[in-house]
C-alpha cells in the first residue's frame, strides 16, 4: 500500500437514490403487464364462488366453451397433478372441487383472446350449490371452537396468583380491524410454455421459489422445469407471499395445455375478494397492576380471523404472541392465542406479521392503567420497560440483550418536547368545545429474524466480465422499498467500485435457487451478506492473482476507488480483472449466509426466535371533531434505529411509509362483510387508503444514532415492518382525545380503525 493511497469513500451508510427511482417517476419501469404480449397470447379469468360455504351440486360450463374468443376452459378434472396452490397445508386447492369454503373462491379458469372475453365469458357458468351454515365472524368461530389449530399458549410467571394479589384489577375487550394490502400493481402472471414441457413464468411474487415449487407440483414436473422471474413489483407488504400461486399456476395450466403464452391480470376488484388480508383481531384482557402503574399481572386472550384454510396463519399469530409484550417485562403473564377458521378468504401476511396486533394490545394496557390512575401514559409506560441487566426475559425466554427504548424514548420526548406539547393540549381542551386535541407516544421493539428456522437463508450470484462489469442476482426481491440498491451498495463497497458499475438483474429461480421469500424484514439482512460473501470471494480471487502476478505480498493490495494499489503500483480495477481473466481465474460466485444464534421451540413456546430486536418511537398529535368523529393527525415525530444505516434516504422513506400504511390500518382502512360473506369494500370508492393530503402536515424523521449489537450487515438493522407499528401512537392519542371529549371513569374501548363513525359511537 502507498502512502498516498486514496481515502476509502465506499458506497454504504450513505444515501444513494432507488435504482428505479427514475424509472418510477417517468414510468419506464417495466413491470409483467409492460412485457410485450405474444400474437397468440391467451387471457386467463378465474370463476369464482358465489357462496361462503356450500356444496356444488352441478357445474354447467358449456356457456362459457362457447362464449366469443374462448379457447380453453380448465376445473379441477384438468390438473395433471396435485389440486393444491397452499405454502405448506396442502388445503389451498387451484380450483373448488366439491365445495366452496368462502365467497370468491376459484372454481374454474377461462382462456380467451382478450381479458375482456375472458371476465364476461366467466360470469356465464352455471352453478347450482346446496348451501351450508358458514362461520363468518371471530365470535361465531370461537363459539363454534372452530380452529385452524389448537389454541396455543405462551407464560411466565404465575399470571393468576399475581392477579389475585393485584391492588388494582381491570378488565376490557376491544378489536383490531382487518387491512388489505392495496399494492398499486395488483396480482398477475404470465407463463411462456418451452420446450420438454417446461414453463417460464413471471410473476408479481415476494416468494419466486415458492411459486416454481407450487407451480411444479400443479403440472406434475420437477422443480428444474419451471422457472420464475420477477424484477419488480408495484408493492407487496405480504400480499405477494403465498397468494401470487394461485394465478401463477392458472396461468401455467393453461400454457401447458394450450401450447401458448398465458397471462392473469386480476382486476382490482376480483383481487381484493380474492386474496387475504392482515387478520383483524379480538383483544380480552385481565390486567392488574399497583398504584404506581407497574403491571403485575396480565391474561391476554387473542382470537384472529384466520378464513378458511391454513395459510401463514400459525406463525402470524405466533408473532402476535411475541410482541405482545412489545418493549414492557410482564413478570407474570398467561397469552391465548386463538387461530379461528372461518368461511371467509384466508388471511396472510401483511407488513408486521402479526406483531402490530400484539403491539396494540399492550399499548391499550397501558393507556388503561394511566387513564384509572389519572397519570400520563409516558410515565407508566416507562416504568414498565424492560431493564438493563434484570427485568428482561420475554414471555418466551429470550433475553433482551440490546435494549435501548428507554434511552430512545427519552430522546425523543425531550427532542419533540412531549410534556410542554401535552400541558398545552389540556389548556386547548378546556377551551374548545367541539374539537379536542391528544397526544400519546408509543415505542417499537420488533423482532427480527423469520419465525421457521429454515426460511432464514439467502443466496447470491455475482459474475465480473472482463471488462470489469459486474453482474449481481441474488434470492430476494424488489417491491419499491430499495433492497436492490442497498445490495448493490454492500457489493460496491467491497469490491471499491462505483455503483453505477453494477448491473441489478431481476430474480430468477434459474440463478439462486431455494430462496427464502422477501419478508420478516430480512431482505437487506440476508441478501446482503449472501451477497458479500459472493463479493469476498471473488476479492480474494482477484487479490492472490495480483499477489503472484505482481509479485507482492497479499496484505500489500488494498482495493480503493475503482484501482487497485499493490506496494508502489496503482492499477485500474478493470485492469486487474482483464488480466486474471487472462490468467483464467473464476471471476463468478455463489455466496450463502444462514442467521446464526436463532433457536426456538413450538411445543413450548420457548427460545431464541430472533437474531436482534429493532426499535423506534412516534408521538402522534391529534384531533377530534365530536360534532361528527372526523379526525387528524396533525404531527408527527419519530425517532427509529436503523442501526448503522446501509442507506439512510431509503430507510427514512421507509419509515415514512410504514408509518403511513399503519396508520391507515388504524383510521380508515375499514374491511366491511356482510352476513353471507361478501366483501362489500372491494375497491377504492369503498375502502380508504391513506392519500397524500392524509400526511401529517409536521412530519419529522430523525434515525438513532446507533449501531447493531449483533454482526448484521455492516452494523444496520432491518427497516421494514417495524416503522409500521409506529402508527400505533395515533391510535393511542384518538383514544385519549375520545377521553378528553367525554370524561368517562373507563378508557373509552375505541376500537380499530377509528374511523369517523367509530369515534362519534364512543362519544355518544
Amino acid at each position: 500500500m502507498t502512502e498516498n493511497a486514496p481515502s476509502i469513500n465506499g458506497d454504504i451508510h450513505r444515501d444513494i437514490r432507488h435504482d428505479s427511482a427514475h424509472k418510477h417517476v417517468a414510468g419506464s419501469a417495466d413491470y409483467i403487464d409492460d412485457i410485450p404480449e405474444k400474437r397468440d397470447l391467451l387471457h386467463v379469468c378465474l370463476g369464482q364462488s358465489s357462496r361462503a360455504h356450500a356444496r356444488i351440486k352441478s357445474l354447467d360450463l358449456d356457456d362459457v366453451r362457447a362464449a366469443p374468443g374462448v379457447v380453453m376452459v380448465l376445473t379441477a378434472d384438468d390438473i395433471p397433478g396435485k389440486n393444491d396452490v397452499s405454502p405448506f397445508a396442502g388445503d389451498d386447492p387451484l380450483f373448488a372441487e366439491d365445495i366452496v369454503q368462502f365467497h370468491g373462491q376459484s372454481i374454474f379458469a377461462v382462456a380467451a383472446t382478450s381479458r375482456d372475453q375472458a371476465r364476461r365469458a366467466a360470469k356465464l357458468a352455471k352453478i347450482d350449490y346446496e348451501d351450508y351454515p358458514a362461520i363468518l365472524t371471530i365470535d361465531d368461530a370461537m363459539t363454534a371452537k372452530s380452529y385452524i389449530e389448537a389454541p396455543q399458549c405462551m407464560k411466565q410467571g404465575d399470571s393468576a396468583a399475581a392477579l389475585k394479589k393485584a391492588p388494582i384489577r381491570r378488565t376490557g375487550c376491544f378489536r383490531v380491524g382487518g387491512q388489505d394490502h392495496f399494492y398499486l400493481e395488483g396480482q398477475i402472471a404470465m407463463a411462456e410454455p418451452k420446450e420438454d414441457g417446461d414453463v417460464h413464468v413471471w410473476s408479481s411474487t415476494q416468494n419466486p421459489t415458492e411459486v416454481q415449487h407450487l407451480v411444479a407440483k400443479v403440472l406434475n414436473i420437477p422443480d428444474n422445469g419451471v422457472t420464475v422471474e420477477v424484477r419488480r413489483m408495484g408493492g407487496g407488504f405480504g400480499g405477494k407471499e403465498t397468494h401470487p400461486s394461485l394465478f401463477a399456476a392458472a396461468a401455467a395450466l393453461v400454457a401447458r395445455k394450450t401450447g401458448r403464452t398465458a397471462k392473469c391480470r386480476v382486476d382490482r376488484d376480483d383481487d381484493m375478494i380474492m386474496t387475504g388480508k392482515r387478520h383483524d383481531f379480538r383483544i380480552d384482557y385481565d390486567v392488574g397492576f399497583d398504584s404506581e402503574g407497574r403491571l403485575l399481572g396480565l391474561d391476554l386472550k387473542l382470537a384472529s380471523r384466520c378464513g378458511y384454510s391454513v395459510d401463514l396463519s400459525p406463525a402470524i399469530n405466533d408473532r402476535a404472541m411475541f410482541h405482545s409484550d412489545n418493549c414492557y417485562f410482564l413478570e407474570h403473564v398467561t397469552i391465548n392465542s386463538y387461530r379461528c377458521r372461518t368461511n371467509t378468504v384466508s388471511n396472510t401476511a401483511f407488513r408486521g406479521f402479526g406483531g402490530p396486533q400484539g403491539m396494540i394490545a399492550i399499548e391499550r394496557i397501558m393507556d388503561v392503567i394511566a387513564h384509572d390512575l389519572s397519570k400520563d401514559p409516558l410515565d407508566v409506560r416507562m416504568i414498565n420497560l424492560y431493564g438493563k441487566t434484570d427485568r428482561n426475559i420475554t414471555p418466551y425466554g429470550m433475553m433482551v440483550e440490546d435494549n435501548i427504548a428507554p434511552e430512545l424514548i427519552a430522546e425523543l420526548a425531550k427532542t419533540a418536547d412531549y410534556k410542554n406539547r401535552r400541558r398545552e393540549i389540556t389548556a386547548f381542551n378546556q377551551v374548545n368545545v367541539y374539537l379536542k386535541k391528544a397526544i400519546a407516544l408509543t415505542p417499537v421493539k420488533f423482532g427480527i429474524s423469520f419465525t421457521a428456522l429454515h426460511l432464514n437463508q439467502a443466496g447470491a450470484l455475482i459474475h465480473i466480465y472482463s471488462d470489469g462489469s459486474v453482474h449481481l442476482n441474488h434470492g430476494g426481491t424488489e417491491m419499491g422499498q430499495g433492497l436492490f440498491i442497498k445490495v448493490a451498495q454492500v457489493v460496491a463497497n467491497e469490491l471499491q467500485i462505483d455503483i453505477d458499475r453494477i448491473k441489478i438483474s431481476a430474480t430468477t429461480t434459474d440463478k439462486v435457487p431455494n430462496s427464502s421469500p422477501t419478508a420478516a424484514s430480512s431482505g437487506s439482512d440476508l441478501n446482503g451478506m449472501a451477497a458479500l460473501a459472493a463479493a469476498r470471494t471473488l476479492k480474494n480471487r482477484l487479490t492472490e492473482f495480483a499477489a503472484h502476478h505482481y509479485d507482492c505480498a497479499i496484505d500489500h493490495i488494498v482495493f480503493r476507488n475503482n484501482h487497485v494499489y499493490l506496494d508502489d503500483q496503482e492499477i485500474s480495477f478493470n485492469q486487474l480483472v482483464h488480466q486474471a481473466y487472462l490468467g483464467r481465474v473464476s471471476l463468478s460466485s455463489t455466496g450463502f449466509y444462514k442467521t446464526p444464534k436463532i433457536h426456538y421451540d413450538r411445543k413450548i413456546h420457548k427460545g431464541r426466535p430472533f437474531f436482534y430486536f429493532s426499535y423506534g418511537a412516534a408521538i402522534a398529535e391529534v384531533i377530534i371533531d365530536l360534532l361528527t368523529g372526523e379526525n387528524k393527525i396533525l404531527r408527527v415525530d419519530i425517532l427509529h434505529d436503523v442501526g448503522k444505516s446501509l442507506n439512510p434516504a431509503i430507510d427514512r422513506g421507509q419509515i415514512e411509509g410504514g408509518f403511513i400504511q399503519g396508520a391507515g390500518w388504524l383510521t380508515t382502512e375499514e374491511l366491511v362483510f356482510d352476513d353471507k360473506g361478501i366483501l362489500r369494500s372491494h375497491a377504492p370508492s369503498t375502502y380508504k387508503i391513506p392519500t397524500s393530503a392524509d400526511r401529517p402536515a409536521q412530519m419529522t424523521i430523525n434515525l438513532w444514532n446507533g449501531v447493531n449489537k449483533e454482526d448484521t450487515i455492516h452494523k444496520s438493522k432491518a427497516v421494514g415492518e417495524p416503522p409500521l407499528m409506529l402508527a400505533i401512537a395515533a391510535h393511542s392519542a384518538l383514544t385519549l382525545a375520545v377521553a378528553n371529549a367525554n370524561n368517562a371513569k373507563d378508557l373509552p374501548a375505541l376500537n380499530a380503525p377509528a374511523t369517523a363513525e367509530e369515534i362519534l359511537s364512543k362519544l355518544i
